[in-house]
């Protein structure tokens, strides 16, 4: 091609379509705090799956109880029953459509991806671990209770709510490690207000915002790493698609070049 003469139109570089931000910017990090989470979460699992071990387990969760009866307060109970109403079906499920809502409009479809999955798995984990364990619940809870006591639902469901819809909807960085925070302190608190009304023992409780809190992550782990193998495919396909570009005009002004 002579100096000067107009570019042709395939070599011009297309313009780069909207990239989706990346899901988890510290993969290695994510594990290392996913691996944690998992662990402490099956070890909750099995001290209450083991009979020798569940004797100890329950003597602290009626000691538990008991403090909590003892230290009941109208406030408090006044804040625990507005814990019970964030955690029921009518709140949570709506707050998640409008999450997925809100990421499908904006066509985030990774953090989608992993916010559902996140659900999701939460929902099939509830009941069935439920079912599996079948714990009584305390008696004289405060407020209507029903089905099997360990995992707490509404434990499980506020955490993997809260810890998905940080890792969807905030960006990853400083900001993103201060709403995890308060969304583990939400889900904390949810748990301690179930132990206080005596709708659930304190075990339940710590199992549930350990299952929600690692489905979250597991969700995210997953997601992100089939997003980052994605990218890289896209890159190595477009690097392959720019060297045709390259080289499709000398191969086409080779074509023109008329005999002497």
């Amino acid at each position: 091609m002579r100096a000067g003469s107009p570019v042709s139109g395939v070599s011009r570089p297309a313009v780069p379509g909207r990239e989706e931000p990346a899901l988890v910017a510290a993969p290695g990090l994510l594990a290392a705090i996913t691996a944690v989470a998992v662990v402490l979460t099956a070890g909750v699992f099995a001290v209450v799956a083991d009979r020798g071990t569940l004797a100890s387990v329950q003597r602290l969760d009626e000691a538990w109880l008991r403090l909590m009866i003892s230290g009941r307060a109208p406030p408090l109970t006044v804040i625990a029953n507005v814990f019970n109403l964030l955690g029921l079906v009518y709140i949570t499920l709506p707050v998640r459509i409008a999450i997925a809502g809100f990421l499908a409009v904006r066509r985030r479809w990774w953090q989608l991806a992993a916010f559902v999955a996140a659900i999701v798995l939460s929902e099939i984990l509830i009941g069935l671990l439920k079912g599996i364990y079948g714990r009584a619940r305390p008696p004289d809870s405060l407020v209507a209770t029903s089905g099997a006591s360990f995992p707490s639902g509404h434990a499980v469901a506020a955490s993997v709510t809260a810890v998905a819809a940080v890792i969807a909807l905030v960006p990853a960085g400083r900001w993103r490690a201060r709403w995890a925070t308060a969304a583990v302190t939400f889900s904390i608190l949810m748990g301690l207000s179930r132990a206080y009304l005596g709708a659930h023992w304190l075990s339940d409780a710590v199992a549930g915002v350990l299952l929600g809190t690692s489905c979250a992550l597991l969700a995210a782990l997953v997601v992100g790493q089939i997003q980052r193998r994605q990218a890289g495919r896209g890159q190595r396909q477009a690097a392959a698609g720019q060297y045709r570009v390259d080289a499709a005009p000398a191969d086409h002004a080779a074509g023109r070049r008329e005999p002497p």
